[in-house]
């Protein structure tokens, strides 16, 4: 498997997005022997980045359901590979009756990743990320929280979800040079407004992951290639799947993008990770290119 650089880490050109094992558009889980398969799948073909987050569970009452698969898949494994780089996020609440909300304050957080820690099994946080912006709250002092949890040892890196460059630079004033090492923001064929925030990240050197990289959990990524047919036919020529195609195309944009394709199944993962291998013309990332929607 092909590396690229998230902060201090090398890791896998293809990260395992493990969101739709826990919590999914059509509400249809995997069962947890089903998704330990899935995640050792993801290892056994290179991958070395771990996607999730606290929130993602079938119900508001299984909180943390999709970290706790991903310490049992690891505790499994054997072995694990050099160069392993687990990721979660905080910042949004889940409660009651599956009441959402956010909260970016110093206590929230540090029970947040203090909870992540012991579902996970691990001393460190690799990266942590803040999930969403809590729009009550000053978007530096929430950056500066995090900064904190760093100082305090529970996390080793920092990154920022669903933010826009002005939100990118400010949490870069706030961390300091090379403290943010990753913006982890929707983007996909049928979702390009997120260029803007790419483009930045490939400026400054700063990890870009494209969250529901081939369509999303509700059937966009399985429909892909229906949906923007160059994919599908440029999959023809190489004998491949449309999905890799398009995980293709956006590791050309930069060489910074790690996209993180969801799966729930071993099968999806496999192919995903396939993809880092794969080398398009430039007529290719053209065609690919001018046939997502932009704006």
């Amino acid at each position: 498997m092909k590396t690229r650089t998230l902060g201090p880490f090398d890791v896998s050109a293809i990260g395992l997005g493990c969101m739709p094992m826990s919590m999914n558009n059509d509400h249809e889980y995997p069962s947890r022997e089903e998704s330990v398969a899935t995640i050792h799948a993801a290892l056994d073909a290179g991958v070395t980045l771990l996607d999730t987050a606290d929130i993602y569970a079938p119900s508001w009452d299984t909180f943390g359901h999709n970290e706790e698969l991903v310490a049992a898949a690891l505790h499994a494994y054997g072995t694990l590979p050099d160069g392993l780089v687990v990721a979660t996020k905080g910042g949004i609440t889940r409660g009651p009756g599956d009441t959402w909300g956010r909260d970016g304050s110093m206590s929230y957080l540090r029970s947040a990743v203090e909870g992540s820690l012991r579902r996970l099994g691990r001393d460190v946080i690799d990266l942590y990320q803040w999930h969403r912006p809590d729009r009550s709250m000053d978007y530096a002092e929430v950056v500066g929280n995090f900064a904190a949890l760093v100082q305090e040892g529970k996390v080793r890196c920092v990154g920022i979800s669903n933010a826009n460059v002005e939100e990118i630079r400010i949490a870069q004033d706030v961390l300091g040079p090379g403290g943010l090492v990753s913006v982890q923001n929707e983007f996909s064929p049928r979702y390009r407004k997120s260029e803007g925030e790419l483009r930045y990240c490939a400026e400054q050197g700063i990890a870009f992951l494209p969250w529901s990289p081939l369509g999303g959990t509700g059937g966009g990524g399985r429909s892909v290639g229906t949906e923007f047919s160059v994919f599908a036919d440029i999959a023809a020529d190489h004998g491949v799947s449309p999905q890799q195609v398009v995980l293709a195309w956006e590791l050309a944009l930069s060489d910074r993008v790690i996209p993180i394709p969801g799966a729930r199944r071993a099968a999806s993962i496999v192919d995903s990770a396939a993809a880092a291998d794969l080398v398009l013309t430039e007529d290719e990332l053209a065609r690919c290119s001018a046939a997502g929607q932009v704006g």
